[in-house]
């Protein structure tokens, strides 16, 4: 008989062989299900509801509805229940292939069209025409997924959610064009290069300026999204370096900045801030500053006077990736941190069994956050024991001396080396340090670079080559206006 309250006809469930009858006193709707022989082995009762039971063997069953359809052609619409699949098929006057799936949508849909893969692969095209809720939508997706290219999913016009919503309403042109529309299914990140042509036009942008001219020249500048990696040997100068550019983006570009430096306090690492911004030694002591020059520095980068904001990480010994992935992203959130800095990855795989397999999990994660949150995160690696002139004296630095250095190579977008011999016994020679590009994903044109650094005792900074004056050290770092450097 008709489904009068869902516009299903008389005709249409007799086609489907979809029945009214009674199951243990009760009124049920009965749903057919046969195997490829077109045997019936199973029924699937409904009662009033909407909840239901299985009667038979399920496991050899096809689609609702196979049995009313050749089974091969050039088309077919798969609805995610019965009550779709009469109301898509009705439309059609009955003559073209739709059925239904049985499993529901969910994660299951997944197991459920790999189960009946066989069966739609005769069709040249699926159409899948999945309810329009998120659910819905997410299981057309997963089972577009197993039926690969001759997949194309159907989307409905709001407000309806399904093909029997709209045969109710009597939108019966709409309900075929979408059947007719389906776009073929896409995994997401492929992109068609004739889509990309507008913003090919688009000129490469600097980004950020970093507090070395060559540097800058070389790079581009610190851009979103990426990971730049620096690796050298003990005391030579990495975080130092690291601290400038942190101090660099919160005075000069006035931008927040997450700082993660897990081997010191977070007063030593404000001490060593506040001193890039006095040009003082203050980690020194009896170096020649006074608590009025430590007052004077704070002042300054006093975000109430414009400058970015610096937020510190105390540990208090919890160095996990979780830990710091969650501090990331709550300051790229709720203080809108988009720069951070690590020192040092080492240490968050230090505890682990397997120190390289850790470590080739963090970078693989620490590169999707990247790309999630359009952030920069610059970090620190020790290095491996060289076979030749150990780093601590001015042995060159190879990528592949980064622990874990085949994972840091990969993800890492800019990767750079420090160079210095701290046991030269010409103290000029002990002051110099060479910073070397390993790698510049960007352009390619900076790999093989190399930059001189100099290290100022009396103001505890770097400096590039000849900028670094002769006992007299004031340099300032100032943004050019109207331009990112």
């Amino acid at each position: 008989m008709p489904l009068k309250k869902r516009g299903i006809s008389q005709e249409t469930c007799e086609h489907f062989g979809y029945q009214i009858g009674e199951y243990k006193g009760r009124t049920v709707q009965i749903a057919p299900y046969y195997d490829s022989d077109n045997n019936l082995v199973a029924q699937k009762i409904r009662y009033k509801d909407k909840t239901f039971r299985w009667l038979g063997d399920q496991s050899e069953a096809l689609p609702f509805g196979a049995q009313a359809f050749p089974k091969s052609g050039k088309k077919i619409v798969v609805t995610e229940g019965e009550i779709d699949a009469l109301s898509m098929s009705q439309v059609q006057g009955n003559k073209w292939p739709v059925v239904s799936i049985s499993c529901g949508a969910g994660p299951q849909v997944r197991k459920y069209m790999a189960q009946q893969k066989e069966y739609f692969s005769a069709f040249d095209e699926v159409i899948l025409m999945f309810d329009m809720d998120e659910k819905g939508r997410q299981a057309a997706k997963e089972a577009a997924k197993v039926l690969g290219a001759r997949a194309k999913i159907a989307d409905l016009p709001v407000p309806f959610k399904d093909a029997n919503e709209m045969l109710i309403e009597e939108r019966v042109e709409d309900l075929v064009n979408a059947m007719w529309r389906a776009q073929p299914y896409r995994p997401e990140g492929l992109v068609d290069l004739s889509s990309q042509r507008e913003k090919v036009k688009e000129a490469p942008v600097y980004g950020l300026s970093l507090p070395f001219p060559t540097l800058n020249k070389i790079t581009f500048g610190l851009r979103l999204g990426e990971i730049w990696a620096f690796g050298a040997g003990t005391g030579v100068g990495k975080s130092t370096l690291l601290l400038q550019i942190a101090h660099h983006l919160i005075a000069v570009h006035k931008v927040n900045v997450g700082a993660f430096f897990l081997e010191q306090s977070v007063r030593e690492t404000s001490r060593r801030v506040a001193g890039v911004e006095a040009e003082k030694t203050f980690h020194v002591p009896d170096s020649g500053w006074t608590d009025a020059d430590i007052d004077a520095a704070f002042d300054r980068l006093d975000p109430a006077k414009g400058t970015g904001k610096l937020f510190l990480y105390d540990s208090f010994g919890n160095n996990t990736w979780d830990t710091i992935k969650e501090k990331i992203e709550y300051l790229h959130h709720t203080e809108g941190v988009n720069y951070f800095f690590l020192d040092h990855l080492t240490a968050l795989a230090t505890w682990q069994d397997d120190e390289r397999q850790a470590l080739d999990l963090i970078m693989s994660e620490m590169s999707t956050l990247t790309q999630r949150l359009n952030i920069t995160i610059l970090l620190i690696s020790h290095l491996s024991t060289p076979d030749g002139k150990p780093h601590e004296e001015g042995g060159r630095v190879m990528i592949r001396h980064f622990r874990g250095s085949r994972s840091i190579g990969y993800w890492s977008h800019g990767m750079f080396g420090l160079e210095r011999d701290q046991q030269a016994d010409d103290p000029t020679q002990r002051s110099l340090t060479t910073l070397r590009v390993l790698k510049d994903r960007f352009t390619g044109q900076a790999t093989g670079e190399t930059i001189t650094l100099k290290y100022g005792r009396e103001t505890g900074l770097l400096y590039e080559g000849d900028d670094a004056p002769a006992g007299e050290y004031g340099l300032k770092y100032e943004a050019t206006e109207g331009s990112d450097f």
